[in-house]
């Protein structure tokens, strides 16, 4: 049922563009906001009969879930605004805002369940269970687990943060519910009152899953590097093209989910037409963004492949300084030489030891000659 339903939002859509991106959005939306505002009514009627607060601040968790719903709404809404003069590159950024409002949201629930059942605690009250309690707890662990799967489900599908922190939080909400029942049942064949501190461990339990869910949803507003799995497919991709020699200062820009730009340098045969070059370049662009829906540019750095060997001999010398440096972009005219030095990120030697070394090194060979390096820091750059 569950793919059903998502196969139907995305009209069976295996790659969605921005647009089926934001149809499937406010729908997962609206769906989860008629859920909640139905489990929020039923058990705000039974938890209030039954005069039990965990079954209360259930409720009111439901509530707030749907507020949090109408977040992820109006954040997939914003997000699909187009580009304007001020935001050249769209508004995709709106979904990790809401994916944030949401992550702060499910973190005072969970605070705030903390102080409740404290003062539970403090004041315990019996509570009463019948089946029609039972009944509704269960009924409403159900929903919240297939609202979980879908919400999970669809957000993978079209890389969404905003509906996997929406799943996370209906998975915490199961959990709860759970909580509550368990207690429920106890209560009622033992008589303990174990409903205040249910309510604490819960609460920290949600506060916990909240944080966690503030930092996955920060790390790209922040500016999170793309998978290494990414970046190797990038480069390699871009190698695949016939008269590539080489690619490197590859940088991603996110602009929110589905709005990726990406440049990179690539090496090339200087003694070919340059209009030949150009068209393969056009081509890896044109191929990339078919493939992948991320615009990608290209620099073309020509290279004199009549002699190579001054630069595999320097290559060769500057990884003995450090394993992982390279080198790229050498030219050496009669009066200077210049190239790039590629330092890993895991580099442990500092950027004047390297220059330092470096240069010594070019001037074993070329002692006559002003050596001119320009440092980039790893294959990738991230913004």
């Amino acid at each position: 049922m569950t793919n059903l339903l998502i196969n139907y939002i995305l009209k069976g859509n295996q790659s969605p563009d921005s647009a089926a991106r934001t149809r499937a959005g406010l729908a997962a939306s609206l769906i989860c906001i008629c859920c909640n505002v139905v489990l929020c009514a039923v058990k705000a009627v039974v938890g209030l009969a039954a005069g039990s607060v965990s079954i209360v601040a259930d409720s009111v968790n439901n509530l707030s879930d749907a507020s949090s719903n109408v977040v992820s709404l109006l954040g997939f809404k914003l997000a699909s605004k187009p580009a304007d003069a001020a935001h050249p590159f769209g508004h995709g950024r709106f979904e990790y805002l809401a994916s944030l409002a949401v992550a702060v949201i499910v973190c005072a629930l969970g605070l705030d369940l903390v102080k409740e059942s404290i003062y539970k605690i403090a004041r315990p009250e019996p509570s009463e269970f019948s089946a029609a309690i039972a009944i509704v707890l269960l009924g409403s662990m159900a929903v919240k687990a297939w609202m979980m799967r879908f919400n999970r489900a669809l957000g993978q599908r079209i890389g969404s943060e905003t509906l996997k922190a929406t799943a996370a939080d209906s998975r915490n909400d199961v959990v709860t519910t759970g909580a509550v029942l368990a207690c429920a049942v106890i209560a009622q064949v033992t008589g303990l009152n174990l409903d205040g501190f249910a309510g604490v461990g819960v609460g920290l339990f949600i506060a916990a899953s909240g944080i966690g869910l503030v930092c996955e949803t920060v790390s790209p507003l922040l500016g999170q590097a793309p998978s290494e799995e990414y970046i190797e497919s990038v480069r390699n991709d871009i190698l695949s093209y016939p008269g590539i020699l080489g690619a490197h200062d590859l940088m991603v820009h996110d602009y929110g989910p589905g709005r990726t730009f990406a440049t990179a340098h690539v090496q090339m045969d200087g003694h070919v037409d340059a209009f030949k070059n150009h068209e393969v370049i056009d081509n890896i662009e044109r191929d990339f963004t078919a493939k992948t829906g991320a615009k990608l540019v290209l620099h073309y750095d020509p290279v004199d492949t009549s002699d190579a060997d001054p630069e595999r001999w320097l290559a060769r010398q500057v990884a003995k300084i450090e394993r992982g440096l390279s080198i790229h972009d050498l030219r050496i005219g009669d009066d200077y030489m210049s190239f790039d030095l590629v330092k890993p990120t895991d580099c442990e030697l500092s950027d004047e030891e390297i220059l330092g070394r470096t240069m010594s090194t070019a001037a074993e060979r070329w002692p006559e000659l002003p050596c001119s390096i320009t440092l980039d820091h790893g294959f990738l750059d991230h913004a």
